[in-house]
């Protein structure tokens, strides 16, 4: 049996989810959490062989948990025998935002698959099958929009500072949140704003999450 576990924040998605996959003879629903701070629990006392998991969750993004629990594991000293190494769940991306910079930071992040919540659950139960064989899986559509579009072009400074500054935040409020001076923050902004295309650092925020960028 392939065990999984499902982190979704809309109940009614969740339990549709589980429903369905609960259909399939070779799958079992070990867990499910409603947003992105439960995940490391979640894999600590269920131990799935494969997380399905949203972008838009409560707490932590999905993506921002996914980067940190790549991050963690690398941090983790080697096995000393083949076999005997500290795993990761295989994760299967499942969300309504298709867009190709998320894709990007889900592959870059160690996500084994990227499907949109449009398509079938029989395309995802394949999905979940070909993950644990060592595959990756994305949607057609998605993939071919990623090759197209461009990488993202903010670095991880710019992207911070435009989160920081999210709803007018003071410029000497972003500053000390993020211990730099505020000259350096104008910086930042400028720069972001002039990469993006955009009139002010709303609009360049704006763009940015509506590429995936952030």
């Amino acid at each position: 049996m392939i065990r999984i576990a499902v982190v979704e924040d809309q109940v009614l998605m969740r339990s549709a989810l589980i429903s369905l996959l609960g259909l399939e003879d070779d799958i079992t629903v070990i867990g499910e959490a409603g947003s992105g701070d439960e995940i490391a629990g979640l894999i600590a006392t269920a131990s799935p062989d494969v997380i399905l998991l949203d972008i838009e969750l409560p707490g932590k993004t999905g993506l921002e948990a996914l980067e940190e629990l790549r991050l963690s594991h690398d941090r983790l000293p080697a096995a000393p025998t083949e076999g005997t190494g500290h795993e990761i769940p295989a994760v299967i991306i499942v969300t309504t935002f298709g867009r190709a910079g998320y894709l990007r930071r889900a592959m870059d992040a160690g996500a084994r698959g990227f499907l949109v919540k449009d398509d079938p659950v029989e395309t995802l139960a394949e999905a979940i099958r070909r993950v644990t064989r060592g595959e990756t899986v994305v949607d057609p559509l998605l993939a071919a929009q990623a090759l197209s579009s461009g990488e993202n072009p903010l670095s991880e400074r710019e992207i911070q500072v435009l989160v920081a500054s999210d709803e007018g935040a003071p410029i000497a409020d972003v500053a000390e949140g993020l211990h730099l001076s505020p000259s350096t923050v104008r910086n930042y902004l400028s720069s972001a704003i002039g990469k993006l295309g955009a009139r002010n650092r709303a609009e360049a925020l704006s763009n940015a999450r509506r590429e995936g960028w952030i």
